[in-house]
């Protein structure tokens, strides 16, 4: 993690113009082609839901922008950043979780499941240290649903800057499979072009074939 000295900062007035607001949080909807990665997961016998949050948290940390946090009254970028998805249960519920994040797919994957078996097996939100960690994203799905806008649950008083990524229902469209996607940011970090590179970089990822 290092220090962004604000001085220097190309995004100095960017930050502190958006940073007085009382949302500073601005958002995206896009779609995804999932039809390459449906495939190659289907091929493989892969959780659909592990293979998207894999390239998606990877994708971000390609994009520096996305590693930019508030620290008290600093900026910071860490070196890494780790997922924080929503997990659910089956009583509808859901928790709160940490996956560090790792280029290999399967270690990642083996940290996952063993999230999943976890919040499975806690009941309520398992809040802990490791939710109130900043070198995270936060990321939720929504199978269920093909959105077209979202909004979401925020402290806006408290300095939150993490982004939140949230997932759709994976649809069909002219013979290719589509998952609509959403992309919250604090607007003092970054802009709609770092959205547009994570959205390029993360649809990269998905259309590649090997494991």
């Amino acid at each position: 993690m290092n220090i962004i000295n604000k001085n220097n900062w190309k995004r100095k007035e960017h930050f502190e113009f958006f940073s007085q607001l009382d949302d500073p949080f601005f958002g995206i909807i896009s779609e995804i082609d999932c039809t390459v990665a449906h495939k190659t997961i289907e091929k493989k016998g892969i959780s659909f839901f592990a293979w998207y949050l894999h390239k998606s948290i990877w994708a971000a940390n390609r994009v520096e922008e996305f590693r930019f946090r508030i620290d008290g009254d600093t900026v910071v970028v860490f070196d890494k950043i780790h997922a924080s998805p929503t997990l659910g249960r089956e009583d509808e519920t859901f928790g709160f979780s940490r996956i560090e994040f790792n280029e290999d797919f399967y270690l990642f994957e083996k940290s996952l499941n063993n999230e999943i078996e976890r919040i499975k097996n806690t009941p309520g939100l398992c809040l802990s240290d490791d939710s109130e960690r900043l070198d995270a994203i936060h990321f939720s799905s929504i199978p269920w649903i093909k959105f077209t806008g979202i909004a979401h649950a925020r402290n806006i008083k408290c300095g939150d800057s993490i982004p939140i990524i949230t997932f759709g229902k994976m649809f069909s469209r002219e013979g290719q499979n589509f998952m609509p996607i959403s992309v919250y940011a604090h607007h003092g970090l970054m802009d709609g072009l770092h959205v547009a590179k994570f959205l390029k970089t993360f649809q990269q990822l998905m259309d590649e074939k090997n494991i």
